[in-house]
């Protein structure tokens, strides 16, 4: 097993992608604290995996609050005494709404779960990590922060962020043991979008190429790399983004 003894922390964890990795690390050896703002679901999860909470903490977090990622690093801690693996997952959409439509509140929510919450949750671990000798961190990106119409402003210049926030991670910690990549899936078949009131002339244009996607993927396969990348197989990987959308953008 890839991630014997490694202690991982994956927000988001209650769903979609989340969940798909919470599965796949789980039954690749990890010890995990997985976190999401729905408690319900973490229940649900719970059921599933480690109903003994011996291997896997599960908590309560929102990722726009610094104050509950570093209790979440703390009790991680407290729990496991190191931290191997970070992988910010947690995220949500925008509605597709251009530029001159969004408001306030809506650009600030994006941008507190999608790059406010992985940057607090990058800067609780490193000194854990330097400290170790060791650790890797996993931004789950999008195809939307590589290219310009795949979703709405704000989503779009979030992910962009994060991913030069990854590059420039791996490379200020690649002689500390430290590596820092980021996945950027394209359509994958989660609820991400559900709940989504998409705006006219944003969806028009960004389902424009929509036609050009081969296929959706699953949650399993962003999973499967996820473990690879947080693995020792994966060592000489770092300030990697590593694209994963069935060929979507090689068109």
């Amino acid at each position: 097993m890839k991630l014997t003894d490694k202690v991982a922390i994956i927000t988001g964890a209650a769903s979609g992608m989340g969940r798909a990795m919470a599965k796949v690390f789980f039954n690749e050896g990890a010890k995990l604290v997985l976190a999401d703002i729905n408690d319900q679901s973490l229940r649900e999860l719970q059921t599933e995996l480690d109903p003994s909470k011996n291997k896997i903490i599960y908590i309560k977090c929102d990722v726009a609050s610094e104050n509950e990622i570093l209790n979440m690093v703390r009790l991680c801690v407290e729990k496991f005494g190191q931290i191997d693996v970070l992988v910010n997952n947690a995220g949500v959409m925008d509605d597709f709404i251009p530029v001159d439509r969004i408001v306030n509140k809506q650009w600030e929510h994006i941008m507190d779960v999608n790059l406010n919450g992985p940057f607090y949750a990058m800067r609780a671990v490193m000194p854990i990590m330097l400290k170790q000798g060791k650790g890797v961190i996993l931004n789950i990106a999008s195809v939307g922060g590589l290219f310009g119409s795949r979703a709405g402003a704000a989503y779009t210049a979030s992910k962009h962020a994060l991913i030069g926030l990854t590059k420039n991670t791996g490379f200020m910690y690649a002689q500390k043991g430290i590596r820092c990549n980021a996945i950027a899936p394209g359509g994958v078949n989660t609820h991400i979008a559900d709940s989504l009131i998409p705006d006219a002339l944003g969806y028009e244009r960004c389902i424009s190429g929509a036609s050009l996607m081969p296929r959706m993927g699953e949650p399993e396969e962003i999973a499967q790399i996820a473990a690879h990348l947080c693995s020792d197989e994966a060592s000489f990987i770092n300030g990697a983004i590593i694209t994963a959308d069935g060929g979507w953008t090689a068109y």
